[in-house]
């Protein structure tokens, strides 16, 4: 289970070679070739809906995601569940309501439960929080071509344990080559095969790291796909009308400027 991840200790990551340095200590952080990255991206469907199981049978026990509507799952360019499979996924949880003075089940209206730890923070918003990858200084080409390297932090953080362990100060910590300084309190959340999914894909430890890491960028980003192809729309719309004033004004002189002085 995901406990403890003190996410929120991390300082800003910058890229150095192939991998990725932080303050504080080295972090290595390996590029994912994610289908939602790059000016073209998109959503994987099938691996939103991986990693939404992994989130439900492995991160929820001790992450919440207070930000995300339960109704966004049937949403398209997310995990597009039919809406009576989200009514059924939200009765699995219980929000308090203030109208009832009591829990209830969830109802798709509703947003994921808060964090059940209060040392476990909020997944929400964690895949944009975690910057692993920066482009070269004022071009931003790196975050255009691979983004922020968000999903590849939390793959790396995921599967990054080697292993050793320590004791310190009354706390157990774990050696993990993706956290600043090495070490981390949350014990290693994955092993592989720890959940099996519907359509047959591979369950080792990568794979799963992977398809959570690409569903807590959906929960951060569920309109990403949305905003790329209104921006694409845009872009391709002020290109015609670019060419099209350059034409006209090029017609418009051309009398005037084909004139000869006296």
């Amino acid at each position: 289970m995901l406990k403890k991840l003190s996410l929120a200790a991390v300082a800003a990551l910058t890229l150095s070679g192939g991998a990725a340095v932080a303050a504080g200590g080295a972090g290595h952080v390996d590029d994912v070739a994610f289908s939602f990255e790059g000016p073209f991206g998109t959503f994987d469907q099938n691996q939103l809906q991986r990693g939404l199981k992994v989130y439900t049978q492995v991160c929820s026990s001790c992450h919440g995601m207070k930000y995300v509507p339960l109704r966004t799952l049937s949403d398209e360019g997310g995990p597009h569940l039919p809406v009576d499979q989200v009514r059924a996924y939200a009765e699995n949880f219980e929000v308090f309501d203030e109208d009832l003075g009591d829990y209830r089940p969830a109802k798709p209206t509703d947003h994921f439960p808060e964090s059940m730890d209060p040392n476990a923070p909020d997944l929400s918003l964690m895949a944009k929080a975690r910057a692993g990858f920066h482009g070269p200084y004022g071009t931003g080409l790196s975050q255009l071509f691979r983004g922020m390297g968000g999903p590849e932090y939390i793959t790396a953080l995921l599967t990054g344990y080697t292993g050793e362990d320590k004791m310190e100060a009354g706390t157990l910590f774990y050696e993990n080559t993706a956290f600043p300084g090495g070490w981390i309190s949350m014990a290693p959340p994955l092993y592989g095969e720890d959940v099996d999914f519907d359509d047959g894909a591979p369950n080792d430890m990568q794979s799963e790291a992977e398809d959570v890491a690409a569903f807590m960028m959906w929960a951060a980003e569920p309109k990403m796909m949305a905003r790329q192809h209104a921006g694409f729309v845009g872009v391709l719309f002020l290109s015609v009308l670019t060419v099209l004033l350059y034409l006209t004004n090029k017609r418009l002189w051309a009398p005037i400027k084909g004139k000869k002085s006296v």
